[in-house]
């Protein structure tokens, strides 16, 4: 099994970061396989979505609104409302598995492998890649 971790900038604001490129990048040229995708961050998702259309922002509106950023959760520490982006997993899991055919991605014409992260507490992210 090939693997890769990067480093994503996430930046301070809740951000969908598209990690479609560096996912290309990783399986170019390695024939037919499954390319598996893994954020190791408790407070950070992935999801497979179209990008630059409205969506990003669609998708953190509907994360505010099902998981809001108040005095509601038990998990305290950090920013306020922080225990909502550990509860973000159940909902956006951490991983992802993407078929590839011929050194490509066989995703569909609009979708984009995302980086889901609401916590601006860390602003960069690992994410790990493996194909096989």
């Amino acid at each position: 099994m090939r693997t890769e971790v990067i480093t994503v900038r996430t930046g301070s604001r809740p951000t969908v970061r598209d990690i479609t490129r560096e996912a290309e990048r990783f399986v170019t040229g390695q024939g037919d396989g499954l390319l598996h995708v893994f954020v190791p961050h408790a407070t950070a998702g992935l999801a497979i979505i179209e990008t630059g259309a409205g969506s990003d922002d669609d998708l953190l509106r509907a994360i505010d609104d099902l998981l809001p950023t108040d005095d509601r959760w038990r998990h305290r520490h950090g920013s306020p409302g922080h225990g909502r982006d550990h509860v973000l997993p159940a909902f956006l899991p951490p991983y992802a598995t993407v078929p590839v055919i011929d050194g490509k991605l066989a995703l569909g014409t609009w979708q984009s492998i995302c980086l889901v992260d609401p916590n601006g507490d860390n602003p960069t992210r690992q994410v790990r890649f493996s194909f096989r």
